[in-house]
């Protein structure tokens, strides 16, 4: 999500007048984007403020914004910081380019914020955020031929631990004309692979007539659109609403993905109905086999929270237990960190040692390894069809074997591939055939 609000960004003030430096000291303007899920997060940003005050010794004049999560948490409290000039929450980012404006002309100090973060947006609010992403919602180009379209805002389940409901606000969906509007846009600009996004995106609804469009008929209806030939969703929330409909859609067309990013957190029922999750181990898993069942051939990741207040070595080791039955792709694993003003961290203390949360952590990585290391293997000697997103970071590699340098590319199930080929493939489909693999990787030869 904060990819894609970079993306409207940049467009907003590439229209205003704006273009990107490549380096802070080039810069007349400095936002940074932020994201509150985690400390480690916001200490990064505050990291970055500390070297951008040493900047503005020599250059007084440079503007810096915050933008995002951390910026609707912090507020005014940002503004103290002295390299900080202005300060933008997300639901803001359409008056940006006036804000960087009047901080370019020396006014004074500004924090653009949601007051009532859970109070229902008005009608003129979610018009002004649509017409911002259909405007801009084109720009991005660090992914050629893919992009990003939001398809709900804000989040309403309250999980204890997590700080979004309290940032983004509560859940809205957009209108699905103005989705398709904004893919059809994509799909004109040479766009081939569109991931709707959403905090919950299951839980998308839209009442329209005397009908309500589920995020099962937006894929449906995406998947008309002329250009577009891969869809993705992300992410899941564990919920029985509208999950086979989804599915079905998933089966029925070659171009939704077969991929699904479905978070457990927790294998132990009981943190789990102490992160508010609203489901069991076992139903959760009910709801893996169902997808395996629909579409046999689905890629699932999940995420989880280790060293959640409270957690015994029975509750990891019921975590451990479905990871194993649950068989992902891939799974992100992080340590419990308390975000200020979840419920978590006001009636929950942080009771786990870091050096215990540490060796959880490593622990189930290393399960997931061994589960992603025995998927990977089924595609040796397979041939697959990669979207390729560009040089590798080891674009040299195989060069003295081949004049091609090492490509990136992904398959629908989400699988990164690597492979030598010429890099006028970048944004186009290629076949290649699986050679040798790692536990998240596949390498391969262009078919």
């Amino acid at each position: 999500m904060n990819k894609l609000d970079t993306a409207l960004v940049a467009g907003a003030l590439k229209e205003a007048g704006f273009r990107l430096t490549d380096t802070v000291k080039d810069a007349d303007v400095v936002l940074i984007n932020t994201c509150s899920v985690r400390e480690h997060a916001e200490q990064r940003v505050m990291s970055h403020l500390g070297h951008l005050k040493h900047i503005k010794k020599s250059h007084p004049d440079l503007v810096v914004g915050i933008i995002g999560c951390m910026a609707q948490r912090l507020g005014d409290e940002l503004l103290k910081h002295e390299a900080v000039n202005l300060v933008c929450g997300p639901a803001q980012i359409p008056r940006l380019s006036t804000l960087i404006a009047d901080a370019i002309q020396g006014k004074k100090l500004t924090a653009t914020v949601t007051e009532k973060i859970r109070q229902k947006p008005t009608g003129e609010q979610n018009r002004s955020l649509d017409e911002f992403e259909s405007a801009y919602g084109t720009e991005d180009k660090q992914i050629p031929a893919q992009a990003f379209v939001r398809v709900m805002r804000g989040c309403n389940n309250f999980c204890t631990y997590c700080i979004v409901p309290y940032v983004r606000g509560p859940e809205v969906s957009r209108p699905p004309e103005a989705i398709m509007e904004q893919i059809r846009k994509l799909a004109d600009n040479g766009v081939k692979q569109v991931t709707l996004l959403g905090q919950r995106v299951n839980a998308y609804r839209y009442p329209k007539g005397e009908t309500t469009w589920s995020l099962a008929d937006v894929l449906d209806a995406a998947s008309n659109i002329e250009g577009i030939e891969r869809l993705k969703f992300v992410t899941s929330f564990p919920s029985e609403e509208f999950f086979d409909d989804i599915l079905q859609v998933m089966a029925g067309s070659p171009k939704v993905c077969n991929y699904l990013h479905i978070p457990a957190q927790s294998g132990s029922d009981r943190i789990l109905h102490a992160m508010n999750r609203h489901y069991s181990s076992g139903e959760y898993l009910e709801l893996l086999e169902r997808a395996r069942d629909i579409v046999p051939d689905i890629a699932i990741a999940g995420d989880f929270i280790v060293g959640f207040p409270g957690e015994t070595e029975a509750d990891f080791e019921a975590t451990v237990d479905l990871v194993k039955k649950a068989r992902y792709k891939n799974a992100f694993i992080f340590k419990y960190s308390p975000r200020p003003g979840t419920t978590a961290d006001k009636r929950l203390h942080d009771t786990i040692p870091a050096d215990i949360k540490q060796r959880r952590n490593v622990e189930l990585l290393a399960v997931q390894e061994k589960i992603s290391d025995e998927l990977s293997r089924d595609f040796l000697g397979k041939q697959v069809n990669v979207l390729v997103e560009g040089l590798s970071k080891k674009s040299h590699v195989n060069r003295d074997q081949d004049d091609n340098p090492q490509l990136i590319g992904r398959t629908s199930g989400d699988w990164i591939v690597v492979f030598n080929g010429p890099e006028s493939l970048t944004g186009k489909f290629a076949q290649v055939k699986i050679t040798a693999v790692s536990p998240l990787t596949l390498f391969g030869q262009l078919g």
